[in-house]
């Protein structure tokens, strides 16, 4: 009887370690994604390319953290509860460029690689993957322009609905699309920022509506959507622009009320920016230090 319970013995802490040996398999990596918010589809594409990228490595725990709503305080609990949850690497599209970069230093001094996807933060970060969003808002200004051109307007009032004042890739955006129009006829009106809500930013536009504008730019999916909704609700001609690539945002060009998005490619941000994260903690150097992940230019035409 003593030796039975002996050899049972053996067997349950045999067991334990296995088990705490699997669990804490020292090859597998636990790397987050924190995104600006769950709201937009652009972020959901972003989790896909990363979700993907962990199968096919097969030895990391991936999991993705985003706020309801774009918050600062909010990004910041998200960061801290990876930070918590054991992370080895945080994937962030930074809601601000200041924000949150206390939190990143906590992070970093815990030994946790730090990539950008999307939008970068002013703390150092192993890479950034992300559009050119100067260069795609000087496109998207570009195409406003040259329509409104072929409908005979060559000058007017122009509207911005933009995320807020801080978010890089946004403010990027902006600075390019107001460039474009440099020594044109055209009076580019002062910015509103919706906060990424596409209720807001149709308020906001209907409003540059009735002040007369000719065209109408908005600098993510959720200003883009309320952009093409007051277009189509005031039906007028005026000329919009969006940027990023949802199903909504599709639907408002097929049926002409938004003319053209700037569609980023958010499933490799995310497909890349865990493949970078993996190499970083293998101890390989990672160069360079920003991937430019491309955009195209998606109008009824080419859907």
């Amino acid at each position: 009887m003593k030796k039975l319970s002996m050899v049972l013995l053996v067997l349950l802490i045999a067991g334990t370690m296995f088990a705490q040996g699997t669990k804490e398999n020292a090859s597998a990596y636990n790397i987050y994604l924190i995104t600006m918010d769950q709201m937009d589809q652009h972020w959901v594409n972003v989790d896909k390319g990363a979700q993907k990228a962990a199968e096919e490595l097969g030895n990391v725990n991936y999991k993705w953290l985003a706020p309801d709503v774009k918050d600062d305080a909010k990004q910041i609990e998200s960061i801290n509860n990876a930070v918590a949850g054991g992370a080895d690497a945080i994937l962030l599209a930074a809601n601000g460029p200041n924000a949150v970069t206390a939190a990143l230093k906590e992070a970093a001094d815990a030994g946790v690689t730090i990539v950008y996807v999307d939008s970068a933060a002013n703390f150092p970060a192993v890479q950034t993957l992300a559009t050119d969003n100067t260069a795609a808002g000087t496109t998207a200004a570009n195409v406003m322009i040259a329509a409104l051109k072929e409908n005979g307007v060559t000058s007017g009032k122009i509207g911005i609905i933009s995320v807020n004042s801080a978010t890089a890739s946004t403010v990027a955006r902006e600075a390019g699309f107001r460039k474009a129009f440099e020594g044109t006829s055209f009076n580019i009106l002062e910015t509103q920022y919706c906060n990424g809500d596409a209720a807001v930013s149709k308020d906001m536009s209907a409003n540059f509506i009735t002040q007369g504008v000719v065209g109408l730019f908005g600098a993510n999916e959720g200003s883009t959507v309320g952009v093409g909704n007051a277009i189509a609700e005031a039906g007028t001609g005026v000329i919009g622009v969006g940027f990023d690539k949802s199903d909504m945002i599709l639907s408002l060009i097929k049926n002409g009320y938004i003319l053209a998005t700037m569609a980023q490619n958010p499933d490799v941000m995310g497909y890349e920016g865990v493949k970078t994260a993996y190499r970083a903690l293998n101890g390989e150097v990672i160069s360079p230090e920003y991937v430019d992940t491309g955009v195209s230019v998606l109008t009824k035409a080419n859907l």
